[in-house]
């Protein structure tokens, strides 16, 4: 692709970077910034500014709000985004289901829930993996039983991200037990959390934070009409938020965001006398990183390119998914090596839930550990990098 920009492009990134200093605040940078847990009140008022503005589901139809950029606008509406560290939109609602809806939800469907989603009015999770179906997702047992306008539904969920907040789940549950192939008797249906016979159990992960948890269903009466597409169908729809799901992980821009903080982190620290960035050992590594963000960054903007053009996230998606979650792991021990004793955000471990104690500090340093430890899942989640290699075995070489 041509990255020199035209004086329209140029006066799009001056746009963009405008609005986010007019909506963004110093204070909400802060609470963001730092990491220490999960903003979902500044990701949701920057979600409705972003919806105000008509930005915030680029790549949905114009019909319901998208904005039909250009894949150099949407370069750059990312990349600006990422510099100034603003939330991420959340996915699990407007790049996940909302896909789904749009591409096999019925008109009534699409009415109901896509304005909820584009204003942030409905916040979502996901009910996709379970205790024994992570990887070999087809192997999923919770089952929803038809019983005149409703269905039935028992089982758990896991690693259900922000459950705790969420108003809504999309879950793959199965329908047809007796099916010949297991991928065929999924159905994907829509479930209120506020349904009678749903529990949510909270998972703090390794770094500390309330995000996952294990969702139970005893007994949940679902309507039919919350069913997307046909019974039984759902595997189809499934590979298709899946796909948007592993572009996502990809964080390409975020990346970029990362490296440039480790840069201005290596000039703080100091190694034997002078800053760190002029080490020469430290210096090859960071390099490697800069040369594998390139190929990544032009790999993710010829897959943007294509879906531009009216196709969509294919196979392609895992190798995006694939190079940008260990990309994002090696970027993050780089910083943890960099950030050392300060990395850490408190200085005594007495802090489970609340994070009390005694803070480490506010500087570039501070909670290294913690977005370090938050990126080890990054080659699990979404179809571990095993499953990824797989399919593009499958569908990219023919094996």
């Amino acid at each position: 692709m041509e990255l020199k920009f035209t004086a329209e492009e140029l006066a799009f990134k001056k746009e963009v970077a405008a609005f986010i200093q007019a909506n963004y605040s110093d204070d909400d940078r802060k609470q963001y910034g730092l990491g220490m847990d999960y903003a979902k009140d500044v990701t949701v008022k920057w979600q409705r500014a972003l919806a105000a503005k008509g930005w915030v589901a680029p790549g949905w139809p114009r019909e319901w709000g998208g904005t039909q950029w250009t894949p150099t606008q949407s370069y750059i509406f990312e990349y600006e985004c990422a510099m100034a560290n603003t939330p991420e939109i959340f996915a699990a609602g407007l790049k996940m289901v909302a896909p789904v809806i749009i591409a096999y939800g019925n008109d009534e469907q699409k009415k109901r829930f896509l304005p909820e989603i584009y204003n942030s009015n409905i916040w979502w999770c996901q009910g996709y993996s379970e205790p024994g179906a992570g990887s070999d997702l087809a192997s999923l047992q919770t089952k929803a039983v038809r019983e005149g306008d409703h269905y039935i539904v028992n089982g758990s969920k896991i690693w259900t991200c922000t459950a705790h907040y969420a108003d809504w789940i999309f879950c793959l549950v199965r329908t047809d037990p007796g099916a010949d192939i297991k991928q065929k008797g999924i159905s994907f249906l829509l479930i209120d959390m506020k349904t009678p016979g749903i529990r949510v159990e909270p998972i703090i992960g390794l770094d500390g934070r309330h995000q996952l948890n294990q969702t139970f269903f005893d007994d949940v009466k679902v309507p039919v009409t919350n069913l997307i597409g046909e019974e039984n169908k759902g595997w189809t729809y499934a590979k298709v938020l899946l796909t948007h799901e592993r572009t996502s992980i990809a964080r390409v821009a975020r990346s970029k965001y990362k490296i440039q903080r480790l840069k201005e982190m290596a000039s703080v620290a100091v190694s034997d006398g002078q800053p760190l960035i002029e080490d020469k050992s430290f210096k090859q590594k960071l390099n490697a990183l800069e040369v594998d963000m390139l190929a990544l960054e032009y790999s993710d903007l010829r897959i943007l390119s294509d879906v531009k053009k009216g196709g969509a996230p294919a196979a392609e998606s895992s190798i995006l998914k694939i190079r940008g979650s260990e990309l994002q792991q090696a970027i993050a021990e780089l910083t943890l090596e960099v950030a050392g004793y300060y990395s850490q955000p408190y200085v005594s471990e007495e802090h489970v839930y609340g994070y009390e104690g005694e803070r480490t500090g506010d500087s570039l340093f501070t909670a290294t550990a913690l977005w370090y430890f938050n990126s080890r899942p990054a080659t699990v989640y979404g179809g571990s990098n095993e499953i990824q290699r797989n399919i593009l075995a499958k569908a990219v070489l023919g094996l």
